[in-house]
């Protein structure tokens, strides 16, 4: 309808002017730019203000059907285009030609862009690379790619300078890895800006990729006993030093074919695995440790021997015997441990001879209730001495007794004091202890307060399944005047010997200090004696004494 509208009014003009020649008329294509998606279809219009156009149509290698067509005008579609092109339209009036040309640019999207990340595990200092390409985009020289670190642009490329005959959309970035690189996204962003074409703005992104920085330089160690008993649980450790992220670390531990649960642990760089195991076969075994950090592996191994010692047996004849029964005691190894272990006997005089059993004879007494056995069985594995002992503890039976120590016959109680009668029995079984008053039981274990009517004589009996003894005890209740006494006058003659022992010291104490400090005072009293004693033998000898 408009190229029939352009027409009518072409030829309006043309009756307006009759003066106007053949020679001044125009050729027009519709759309003026033509912006097409790449593989689809253009409708191209080419229209005349010649009131009688001769030849006329389009030249184009693209494919093309007429789809309309009016006096002065031919409408086409051009299908599946692919590639950007010049179109002409053309019309001949009055024997004269003219064309208008109509460029066509094909546009693709950015509807795929690929990030690689190469490697995705980089050890520390390492370089790494990120590029980034889309695998189908037009035109080239309207795209812009920006790489991203998390929201953080790290670089931006256009292709205004890029070739025309270049369809490759690449950028790529070389850097050196670092801690704080680690877990970082990385991502591409695509723009494609038509606008200048009379299109729009298209824009795609990649999908995420997470980058991983490791330090994995050491092996890791084992630290275990070489020594495991069979059966019996054990801790095992494995650890890393100097590697990064630690807690990222992976740890399988393995007994031969057995698999551990280890339980992890960290302290900065340092990362540790302990489990424990049960090895349930002697014999030589391989403990090994593989540790992995990403595509990072690394592994370790330690030779461990398990043995067999359980501890000995140690049989008493009769725990709980009658005294004066004759018992044996009897120490040997377990059926299981291999080779024979050396064993000891508490208390028996010889050592066995090797694969031989320890024995004790001997005759129960009272004295030997609660004694105690020990069997000790030792065993050399791999060079180095084990000890195993197995106790166990000996009951006498005899009747009871009561024994001046434990129950005393002659008991005094200070009157007015809180008092409870002594008396322990001994026995095995222990025996129960009843004591009577006047033929009253007394309640020995309830504290009383003592009173002179507590004077008098207690019989007390013991009791347990072999048989009973029966003791009298003697009880005074001493008067509180009569102890008050005694202690004032033990008192004042301590007192009296502690004043006549200071008055003697210092008493003393000045010769001691003269005799200390005045030698030349002493020499001339003993001079002065001597002068005495002459005078005094002469005149001895002048009267004949």
């Amino acid at each position: 309808m408009e190229m029939l509208l352009f027409g009518v009014w072409a030829l309006l003009a043309l009756i307006s002017f009759p003066g106007a020649t053949e020679g001044l008329f125009e050729v027009s294509v519709w759309p003026d730019q033509a912006l097409v998606k790449f593989g689809e279809s253009l409708v191209v219009n080419c229209s005349t203000n010649c009131p009688d156009p001769g030849p006329s149509g389009i030249e184009t290698f693209l494919k093309k059907t007429q789809v309309g067509r009016g006096p002065q005008w031919k409408e086409f579609l051009l299908e599946d285009v692919t590639k950007n092109s010049i179109l002409q339209c053309f019309f001949s009036c009055a024997g004269i030609q003219k064309d208008r040309s109509l460029g066509i640019t094909v546009y693709q999207p950015p509807e795929q862009v690929i990030l690689e990340l190469l490697p995705a595990w980089v050890a520390l200092d390492e370089v790494f690379t990120v590029k980034c390409h889309v695998p189908r985009v037009a035109p080239l020289e309207n795209l812009t790619l920006t790489l991203l670190q998390g929201n953080q642009e790290l670089h931006r490329k256009t292709f205004m300078s890029v070739a025309v005959a270049s369809q490759r959309a690449e950028v790529t970035i070389i850097a050196k890895a670092q801690r704080e690189d680690h877990r970082c996204n990385f991502s591409c962003h695509a723009e494609l800006d038509l606008r200048s074409h009379g299109g729009g703005l298209f824009h795609s992104s990649s999908a995420s990729k997470l980058l991983q920085i490791f330090e994995f330089s050491q092996r890791p160690q084992i630290w275990v006993s070489p020594l495991m008993e069979v059966e019996t649980a054990e801790t095992v450790s494995c650890g890393m030093a100097r590697v990064f992220p630690a807690k990222e670390l992976m740890f399988q531990i393995f007994l031969g074919d057995q698999e551990l649960s280890p339980f992890l642990s960290w302290e900065g760089d340092t990362a540790w695995a302990n489990a424990t195991v049960r090895a349930m076969e002697t014999g030589d075994q391989e403990l090994s440790c593989l540790v992995s950090l990403g595509p990072m592996e690394q592994k370790t191994r330690e030779l461990v021997h398990v043995y067999s010692f359980p501890p000995p047996i140690l049989e008493i004849e009769e725990l709980y015997p009658l005294a004066g029964t004759d018992i044996n005691v009897t120490c040997a190894g377990h059926v299981l441990t291999s080779p024979s272990p050396t064993l000891r006997l508490q208390g028996a005089p010889d050592l066995p001879a090797p694969g031989e059993p320890a024995w004790l004879l001997l005759t129960a007494r009272e004295e030997d209730d609660g004694r105690n056995f020990s069997c000790e069985a030792s065993l050399e594995v791999q060079g180095q001495r084990l000890i195993k002992t197995t106790t166990a503890q000996l009951h006498v039976l005899y009747k009871p007794r009561l024994e001046e120590s434990g129950c005393p016959g002659n008991q005094t109680w200070l009157e007015g004091m809180e008092q409870k009668l002594a008396c322990v029995p001994k026995g095995n079984p222990t025996p129960s202890l009843v004591c009577t008053w006047n033929g009253v039981i007394f309640d020995f274990q309830m504290p009383q307060k003592a009173t002179q009517n507590h004077t008098g004589t207690y019989c007390c009996t013991a009791t347990n399944q072999l048989g009973s003894v029966s003791k009298d005890i003697a009880l005074i209740v001493q008067e509180l005047n009569e102890d008050i006494s005694s202690i004032v006058i033990i008192l004042i003659a301590a007192l009296g010997i502690g004043v006549f022992s200071i008055a003697l010291y210092f008493n003393y104490l000045p010769c001691k200090i003269e005799g200390r400090k005045s030698p030349y005072r002493q020499n001339e009293k003993n001079k002065e004696e001597e002068s005495q004693f002459a005078v005094q033998a002469e005149t001895c000898n002048t009267h004949d004494c």
